[in-house]
């Protein structure tokens, strides 16, 4: 095999790699790089389901109108064989990038989709640096018996990507001076997570101090230190977590035991797990990290997506107030189903005659600019049916029913409310409908289409041909 086809191919196994991982951590994922192996070298682009189209302008700018990205060369005294330095990053909107140089690989820059949903950033950056790192390693070693097994790391890579980020925070916070072990108490997390106490998830708080730290914690309780239990022990610590359900109170660790039980904020270092039934979120200091369900850790923070919302709203006649009270309105009542683990479907009709829809009528519109009918509105959508909310802030009806004729884009696997909406939505004009399932998920539907779904990106296959020039590939 030519060193040109083995350069191809490592660049393959790893981006198919990187790309299934953060799919599984952050939903449908793509991944590009731009990269030139020698100094001297031209750039090449490898963007095989087009994440970097439309940013052409931004590309063209920073790689051919500047040589701001040649600053700070690798090949100096200071770089090992496989070291990779982290360079200065190109910022595209919507996109997070990963620059770095090596000995082996004179630049390289990774890119991938910034979801609106993410908890953080940093675990996807740690992962995108641990995959320059490979693609430096592997143009270093040429061994062709592990040319795979790049892209097998990368897939698997998550909890590392979490720990990694942690770790690399705390370290700037505090130094390396630390006690506190992240990958046992990641495993805690996990294990504690899907350990069930009488049929019932786990809720409560934890938070992991620095062992230094604890002893300026004021205790509501605190164990003998022969009797601590260990954090090892899940089923015990689930028991554990009963006691702080529901309150400010926390179980204080110091990542190898349970200490006591305090009412205490986090620390600029501290970890904390927030267990909300079968989720749950992961935080260092004040900021979240990331969350876990199923026992794995994904990028999400469990909130509606709800841009397209947005983007709607703002080419509707009304005022900015109006349209600040509905978007508040439409958050609160999907975080009451959530939270109620309960389906609804919202009819937001912005029609100057509202849409006749089957159902229960009221003899006066309910005014949700009143904080008692706006909790009204919240329980009626426990009813079976949609409310009918218009562009008056006035809720016109509940358990309605709706109806249209059968539309492209039925999926049976989603049950009545969805298709029912997307039937709906293509019979008339100048509304949106929200469905909001029962394990959280929401679709937003306008004109028989889900605005909120994901697309599926055409199949990945081996990467035998040297990817294009980056001048060549900006010319279209």
């Amino acid at each position: 095999m030519s060193s040109e086809s083995f350069a191809n191919l490592c660049i393959f196994h790893i981006m198919d790699g990187l790309r299934d991982g953060l799919s599984h951590f952050s939903g449908a994922s793509r991944a590009a790089l731009v990269y030139a192996v020698n100094p001297e070298d031209p750039l090449h682009i490898y963007d095989p389901q087009d994440l970097l189209r439309e940013h052409e302008p931004k590309l063209q700018e920073y790689y051919f109108e500047s040589n701001e990205w040649r600053a700070g060369s690798a090949h100096d005294d200071s770089t090992r064989l496989i070291e990779v330095i982290p360079s200065r990053d190109l910022a595209l909107a919507g996109l997070i990038t990963c620059s770095a140089r090596s000995s082996s690989i004179f630049y390289q820059c990774w890119f991938t989709e910034q979801h609106p949903d993410m908890c953080s950033t940093g675990p996807t950056e740690s992962w995108m640096e641990y995959a320059a790192m490979l693609l430096s390693q592997d143009f270093a070693t040429q061994n062709i018996l592990r040319i795979d097994s790049s892209g097998h790391l990368l897939r698997e890579y998550s909890t590392h990507a979490v720990r990694d980020f942690i770790v690399d925070q705390r370290n700037r916070i505090m130094g390396w001076d630390t006690q506190l072990r992240v990958y046992p108490i990641l495993d805690a997390v996990l294990g504690i997570s899907k350990t069930r106490e009488e049929g019932a998830w786990a809720k409560g708080d934890l938070i992991f101090i620095e062992p230094s730290e604890l002893d300026s914690i004021k205790y509501m309780a605190k164990f003998p230190e022969n009797e601590r239990p260990s954090l090892k022990n899940h089923k015990h610590v689930r028991k554990l977590l009963q006691s702080v359900e529901n309150s400010s109170r926390k179980l204080v660790s110091d990542g190898r035991c349970v200490v006591g039980i305090a009412s205490i904020g986090p620390t600029n270092n501290s970890i904390s797990a927030f267990f909300k039934g079968d989720w749950g979120l992961l935080y260092l200091g004040g900021d979240p990290v990331c969350s876990f369900a199923d026992a794995k850790f994904s990028s999400t923070n469990y909130k509606p997506n709800l841009v397209q919302l947005e983007e709607f709203l703002l080419e509707i006649d009304l005022t900015a107030e109006a349209r600040h009270k509905l978007f508040q309105l439409i958050i609160r009542i999907i975080a009451s189903a959530n939270h109620r683990r309960h389906g609804c479907t919202l009819v937001l009709d912005f029609n100057d005659t509202p849409v006749e829809i089957a159902g229960q009528t009221l003899e006066e519109p309910l005014d949700l600019n009143q904080p008692e009918i706006r909790g009204l509105a919240r329980s009626l959508t426990k009813l079976d049916g949609a409310v009918h909310i218009c562009k008056d802030l006035k809720l016109h009806g509940f358990a309605c029913l709706l109806d249209g004729k059968a539309v492209t884009g039925e999926n049976r696997a989603r049950g009545a409310r969805f298709n029912s909406a997307l039937r709906f939505t293509a019979k008339y004009d100048n509304l949106i409908v929200i469905v909001v399932s029962s394990d959280k998920p929401v679709s937003i539907i306008q004109h028989g289409v889900e605005l909120t779904a994901h697309c599926e990106w055409k199949q990945m296959f081996s990467c035998v041909r040297t990817p294009p020039l980056l001048e060549t590939w900006l010319q279209g």
